[in-house]
């Protein structure tokens, strides 16, 4: 008899290996892929996923971080009245720190509409929201008189860039994948659940079980009697 060569052998038995065995196929649950499934429908039931809501809670977060230095800044330079008339009624690109408040403003608006109420799925809006949070403060901080006017001329603009970055990693890297390999997952199920239904059928119903009518009594007797008066 020939024997097969070692590389041939070890060849067929690494191909067998990568493909699924019938018995992995027949050991599907159905019961389990349907629950799993009805998961993932459930959380397409409720609009936003987990990671989608903490992201809308850290832009929340944003705003009203930056409307708290901003107010605690207004304090500082005597009064939130005063300086508050002085900032907004007569306001100063060099020396008004009213701005920044509006832009964090800005980013709020635009990336819950975008992310919680659209519920995009591209990061071209919170890319325009940090391009232009990033440029407006950069030519703040280079043509404005802010680190004259003591920390806060380095507190908010530094915070407000840092949040809008911080907002775009969360979203590039947690948000987007995440939600897309959550996608991938249900539909996986779902292509495993119909093979699960082919592979495995349903119960059969009562209906499709025939059992023949019960005899009647003593019909055994009829018959042992016709049989002996016809001999």
């Amino acid at each position: 008899m020939n024997r097969v060569p070692a590389d041939t052998e070890n060849a067929h038995s690494s191909s067998l290996e990568t493909c699924p065995s019938l018995r992995d196929v027949h050991s599907i649950n159905p019961t389990q892929l349907m629950a799993r499934i009805e998961s993932y429908e459930g959380r397409e039931k409720k609009g936003i996923s987990d990671v989608r809501r903490t992201f809308c809670l850290f832009v929340t977060f944003d705003l009203l971080f930056i409307t708290l230095l901003w107010i605690i800044e207004l304090n500082v330079k005597g009064g939130i009245e005063t300086t508050l008339e002085k900032e907004v009624l007569h306001y100063d690109y060099s020396s008004s720190y009213f701005d920044i408040f509006l832009l964090a403003v800005f980013r709020f608006k635009v990336l819950i509409l975008a992310y919680a109420m659209c519920r995009l799925r591209h990061w071209w809006a919170i890319a325009f929201t940090t391009a232009v949070t990033s440029a407006f403060l950069l030519a703040k901080v280079i043509i404005s008189q802010l680190f004259s006017q003591g920390a806060f001329g380095y507190v908010l603009p530094i915070i407000s860039f840092i949040l809008a970055w911080i907002e775009t990693w969360f979203l590039d890297f947690k948000v987007l994948p995440q939600e897309a390999e959550e996608e991938n997952r249900f539909l996986i199920a779902q292509d495993a659940s119909e093979r699960a239904a082919l592979l495995h059928p349903g119960v059969l119903s009562d209906g499709q079980f025939y059992s023949p009518p019960e005899s009647v009594a003593g019909s055994d007797e009829d018959s042992e009697e016709k049989q002996d008066s016809e001999k």
